[in-house]
């Protein structure tokens, strides 16, 4: 999309920035391990602080761009960060009933890469 010119390179960058927190959050449905395990001494609990704090940031982003019902949180959750193609989310989801047409998922994802690239520009870190 960004060959394109239908996002920055600032929307790209804020794209890949929430795709590796939900990575490091492990929330994959292939790699999600229950929030209630405990670590083991060490290591392993500064693995589990670090799983558990990017999960928060994940959630945090999400809330920023409308909240996981909304569209952009939807989007942003399922292409995003589960690398669905915008096609798949728009041929999965829907709003009242109705699907999402392509060109319009396109619309609904260029408008949350806006606001998340607001979101993390606002933020340090």
């Amino acid at each position: 999309m960004e060959r394109r010119g239908t996002i920055t390179a600032s929307m790209r960058h804020a794209a890949e920035k929430f795709r590796g927190l939900f990575r490091v959050a492990r929330l994959d449905p292939l790699h999600a391990a229950s929030l209630f395990r405990t670590a083991s001494a060490g290591k392993g609990s500064n693995r589990t602080d670090r799983i558990i704090a990017a999960r928060e940031r994940v959630w945090n982003a999400i809330c920023a761009v409308g909240g996981l019902a909304s569209p952009g949180g939807s989007v942003l959750w399922n292409v995003i960060g589960l690398e669905q193609t915008v096609k798949e989310w728009a041929l999965s989801t829907g709003w009242s009933g109705r699907p999402i047409g392509e060109e319009r998922a396109s619309g609904i994802l260029i408008a949350t890469l806006c606001a998340l690239e607001a979101y993390f520009g606002s933020r340090t870190g």
